[in-house]
């Protein structure tokens, strides 16, 4: 027999397409007001930084960050005009290319990270406590979007290599 949806069902997937948008926007601000580039950068640069060479495929950088090809495209023009990233030649198949993070974009992205776990804190962190967090995350995971690779790699980030302090991108 088919289960008529709830009207708490619709109230939670309304609350669950609206809430992302508003703290996205809240934090963007934030990083804008103090003086950084847009959350994508940080995105990129993070993803970039916890490749094994410093380096990724555009595509894989697309799948990564899950934004459009076009989008990936035009913000990796962005990060190399910027030489926060450089590109350079797969030397086994001519035609593909890699993205690679320079030491500009590293420095960007650890600073960046200063202004953007204030604006966590500040959106999230300060509303939930810890139990509340865990919870989200385990309602979440029953959704699909596992907080496991969060909590290993917030774990890793912060005691094995604090220079790579950050979350998993969007």
């Amino acid at each position: 027999m088919k289960r008529k949806l709830s009207s708490e069902a619709t109230a939670a997937w309304i609350r669950l397409m609206r809430v992302p948008s508003r703290v996205l926007d809240c934090v963007e601000q934030d990083l804008k007001k103090a003086g950084y580039p847009p959350l994508a950068w940080y995105d990129a640069l993070l993803e970039l930084s916890r490749a094994p060479s410093g380096e990724l495929r555009p595509v894989e950088l697309e799948r990564q960050m899950l934004i459009p090809q076009y989008s990936t495209s035009r913000l990796i023009d962005k990060l190399v005009d910027e030489g926060l990233a450089a590109r350079r030649e797969c030397k086994i198949d001519k035609r593909g290319q890699f993205v690679e993070i320079t030491e500009a974009g590293r420095e960007l992205q650890k600073k960046m990270w200063n202004a953007y776990s204030t604006a966590i804190d500040k959106h999230v962190g300060s509303k939930l406590s810890d139990a509340d967090a865990a919870r989200l995350c385990g309602l979440l995971d029953r959704l699909g979007c596992s907080c496991d690779d969060v909590k290993a790699d917030a774990k890793s980030d912060t005691k094995a290599a604090p220079a790579r302090d950050g979350v998993p991108a969007r």
